[in-house]
């Protein structure tokens, strides 16, 4: 009897700490979802596709237009019985822009900038436990701080000397 799961039992989403050089943050606002209509400036985020990695960040070049380097994951959260009652894997990334003009993606995002620091971090949002604990650490990160998890490739592979296909 096979002890896999019938089918997914979680859901991967990204958001993206962007940072440029005038220390100022890539903000987007919802046009869909919960945070729609109330004025939040929030990072680019989304769920991963199946077979996308978690270090591509697609949500940001979609989203905004803007190019991204991959730097680090700075944090993850889980949450239990999210959407369709899977568990909710959400990760925090550093990237780095490499391009600075904003191209809104129009079907999601109601409007999108580059937003100072303080300012983004001092919004309502970022007040209860998660918001808060998630902007410390951006911060950390902008202060040299804190280090997070960097990308490196491996090889995976298992090897059952019993095994039968």
């Amino acid at each position: 009897m096979s002890t896999l799961p019938s089918n997914a039992s979680h859901q991967v989403g990204v958001a993206a700490f962007v940072l440029n050089d005038q220390g100022q943050v890539l903000a987007v606002q919802e046009k869909n979802g919960p945070l729609r209509g109330s004025g939040t400036w929030k990072m680019p985020s989304g769920i991963i596709n199946q077979g996308e990695d978690i270090h591509s960040v697609r949500e940001v070049k979609e989203e905004t237009g803007i190019e991204t380097d991959f730097l680090e994951v700075i944090g993850f959260r889980q949450g239990r019985q999210v959407l369709f009652e899977k568990s909710d894997l959400f990760f925090l990334c550093v990237l780095r822009p490499r391009t600075s003009i904003i191209e809104k993606q129009d079907s999601e995002i109601e409007a999108a900038k580059w937003m100072d620091l303080e300012e983004f971090a001092g919004q309502t949002f970022f007040e209860n436990n998660v918001g808060r604990n998630m902007m410390e650490v951006c911060i950390a990160i902008t202060k040299g701080g804190y280090r997070g998890f960097g990308m490196e490739f491996l090889s995976i592979g298992t090897f059952y000397p019993n095994a039968r296909n």
